[in-house]
């Protein structure tokens, strides 16, 4: 993986309000106190550095507390949504992305050679639209094609947009900005240093938009296939094509970035978060290298058994003592489930004397938060990967959208790639994260492909397509989320990941607030046509009033 960077010196912002010429300001009809001449490319940083730096917020406010507990990943604790913590993605669009990237293509539009700035202004509607596509995945309809439109139009009142609508617009703006990128343009103004995701790269951000319309085809499925086919097609035969490698993934690195604080303790700001028991068997019966990236060891490590030998003590009867990987060990999904082991993740087990051992495995901290507890590894974040794109295609190919055109591959193919890729990238992170890493992670890969719980063999193999999409986006809990909302997945009494039965009845959407008197008739318009109940936050309707693209989904856990 090549690491990415962020230096965004004082020097280069500074440049916005200095003038190489001051003199003669009272001959000329210029105000010194107006910029001028702004460098748009400053605009686009703008807009991409806060969709990487918001990530820990969503991490602790929604990813492990809602999403991850919902694909049976991460659990805990009793299931509760705070109606002020969660849906910071919608706000962080049109405070900090949209308006950047609109207000740079009006610069752009009244410059004298804005022929020069065809691609720059092309590349802009593709993290807005990487960026659109997240809120509405939790809350549907949303102003879009009238959004931001007050300042140079007047219109304080923008509709709501629907999803199906929300879809077209964007694929349209994905497919016109690779053909502009892909256009023989003479000299262009690059981003360069300014485009802290490629660095001015214009093949990778065709790549990326070409994988963005896999994801928005992937949503598609349920409500219409055919058209989830035809893209998928159109994406196959692109010259570019999505990401190819894990070179091309959207990787975000920077020594100074710490999304869970300087010294990492907001990875615990409301409760430790813990392994799903039925996660962790799949991981350990699969031969999965990421059992232990993904999560920590417990106390059952060392000279544990002498110990308890010693003080003549045995562990519960839910642990088996013969388990090479003992001190890997989860809880229910359901903290009120069975208390006789929920009861562990906040009482450790009194192994006689002073020792006392800790029997859960909770998430793999350092692997978040590097700098918790003392460390002093460095993040990286992959905000879009390869290993997605390989698992999307072998997705579509299983399903046979792939007939008559050119997959690059069998679906067993992208399958392995997907399964490689994943877990070379965890290992990366994990390096540079100083938690638990490998040095053989290629031989750990050829043993997890041959477990029969992964190899493609004409056994379910589409829900193995499916589990190892969802242990992907473990970095990832809004695609995570959307996966299992979609699929179905984990399902109930699977022989591969079975989804355990929760009391807690669980959202499928977030909500957004009555925007006041100025656009309320928009707004309850857009909640009348969803189906919503305007102001009604009760967990119960955010489950059965669904988003579009979820309605014909099935239940979670009732995948078919």
């Amino acid at each position: 993986m090549k690491r990415k960077f962020l230096y965004i010196t004082i020097a280069a912002f500074t440049s916005l309000f200095t003038s190489s010429c001051t003199k003669d300001f009272d001959t000329v009809n210029v105000n010194p106190n107006v910029v001028t001449d702004v460098d748009v490319r400053l605009l686009f940083t703008s807009s991409l550095v806060p969709m990487q730096t918001s990530r820990g917020g969503e991490y602790w406010n929604e990813g492990f507390t809602h999403f991850l507990s919902a694909c049976q990943l991460v659990t805990g604790q009793s299931y509760a949504v705070s109606t002020t913590a969660v849906n910071g993605r919608y706000n962080l669009f049109y405070s900090s992305v949209l308006p950047n990237l609109v207000e740079m293509r009006r610069v752009i539009s009244l410059k004298a050679d804005k022929e020069k700035y065809e691609q720059i202004n092309a590349i802009t509607y593709i993290p807005q639209v990487m960026m659109a596509l997240k809120v509405s995945d939790m809350n549907g309809s949303m102003p879009y094609t009238e959004a931001n439109k007050g300042r140079d139009e007047a219109k304080y009142s923008p509709k709501y947009d629907n999803q199906e609508t929300l879809y077209t617009v964007w694929l349209k703006e994905l497919s016109d900005a690779i053909a502009t990128l892909q256009k023989a343009s003479a000299n262009q103004v690059s981003f360069g240093n300014n485009d802290v995701f490629f660095r001015g790269d214009v093949t990778k951000w065709i790549k990326l938009a070409n994988s963005l319309k896999l994801r928005i085809a992937a949503r598609y499925q349920n409500q219409d296939p055919a058209k989830a086919t035809q893209i998928f097609k159109e994406v196959m035969a692109d010259a570019v094509g999505p990401f190819s490698s894990t070179s091309d993934q959207l990787v975000h690195a920077n020594p100074t970035y710490f999304p869970f604080g300087v010294d990492g303790y907001n990875i615990d700001i409301y409760s430790r978060h813990f392994a799903v028991g039925t996660a962790i068997e799949f991981l350990k019966s699969s031969a999965d290298p990421r059992l232990g990236i993904y999560y920590d060891k417990n106390s059952l490590q060392g000279s544990f058994r002498d110990t308890l030998t010693k003080y003549n003590k045995v562990l519960p009867s839910w642990i088996n003592t013969a388990d090479p990987n003992i001190m890997y060990q989860g809880g229910p999904a359901d903290f009120q489930s069975n208390p006789a082991v929920s009861a562990y993740f906040v009482n450790p087990l009194n192994a006689g004397g002073a020792n006392r051992y800790q029997l859960i495995s909770t998430v793999n901290r350092k692997f978040f938060a590097p700098t918790v507890d003392r460390g002093s590894g460095t993040v990286i974040d992959v905000l879009f990967s390869y290993a997605e794109v390989c698992f999307q295609v072998a997705e579509f190919i299983q399903k046979g959208y792939g007939t008559g055109v050119n997959t690059k591959g069998t679906v067993a193919e992208w399958y392995n790639k997907g399964v490689r890729a994943s877990a070379k990238t965890m290992n990366e992170i994990a390096v540079a994260a100083g938690s638990t890493s490998y040095t053989n992670i290629d031989a750990l890969v050829d043993a997890q492909l041959a477990n029969p719980k992964v190899k493609l063999d004409g056994t379910n193999d589409l829900e193995k397509i499916y589990i190892q999409a969802l242990l992907n986006f473990y970095r990832e809990p809004n695609e995570a989320f959307t996966l299992a909302r979609r699929t179905g997945y984990p399902k109930t009494n699977s022989t591969l990941l079975a989804r355990e039965p929760i009391s807690d009845v669980l959202p499928r959407r977030w909500w957004t607030l009555d925007p006041g008197q100025v656009n309320r008739a928009n707004w309850t318009a857009a909640m009348t046509e969803q189906g919503f109940t305007p102001n009604d936050f009760t967990i119960a309707k955010l489950n059965a009033e669904r988003i579009w693209f979820d309605k014909k989904s099935p239940d979670y856990g009732k995948g078919n």
